[in-house]
């Protein structure tokens, strides 16, 4: 069956907030640094840091119960919202998920996204953050979320995030409000 990355389905399934994320707030960033599309990234370097679970390539089946299992789809969109709000935002921006260089360099280079598209496929950002994952189809994922920090301390997260393509806009308003 044929999907379109770049549009949400009307009837995904609403993430619930199951607490994994409570701890992060006050938490510094670690001295981390993971490819991304544009080489080297320190992960300690970033103002505000998406995280997703996978995106979707045209023409390539999602996995089986992607739809189904909330907070899984809409990395594309929430990706493109942040491409495009990118030069409002006024810190820097990486997006960042488990998946591989190569599919991280595909995605950028397809979408132009301005800023690095981090691949973490040993979870290592995870494993430093306690940051809330979950399994399918034998892959373990990022569950989706949004870190915000000054300093490299976390001083706002963004979880559970529904819908996906509004994420940007939600992070630029709390953004300006500060």
């Amino acid at each position: 069956m044929s999907h379109d990355v770049y549009t949400l389905p009307p009837d995904l399934p609403v993430p619930e907030d199951d607490g994994a994320a409570d701890h992060l707030v006050g938490m510094e960033l670690p001295e981390l640094t993971l490819e991304s599309s544009r080489g080297p990234a320190a992960i300690r370097d970033f103002g505000v840091i998406y995280v997703y679970p996978r995106s979707g390539r045209p023409g390539v089946p999602l996995l089986p119960g992607w739809d189904e299992t909330p907070g899984a789809r809409g990395c594309t969109p929430q990706s493109c919202a942040f491409r495009d709000l990118y030069p409002d935002i006024g810190a820097p921006v990486a997006g960042l998920s488990a998946q591989s260089l190569d599919d991280q360099i595909e995605f950028a280079e397809r979408n132009r996204m301005p800023f690095p598209v981090i691949a973490d496929p040993e979870r290592r950002l995870g494993a430093a953050l306690s940051l809330p994952t979950f399994e399918i189809q034998g892959y373990v994922l990022y569950k989706r979320l949004t870190l915000v920090a000054e300093d490299a301390r976390i001083v706002k997260v963004f979880y559970p995030v529904f819908p996906p393509d509004r994420n940007a806009g939600d992070v630029l308003d709390y953004l300006r409000s500060r």
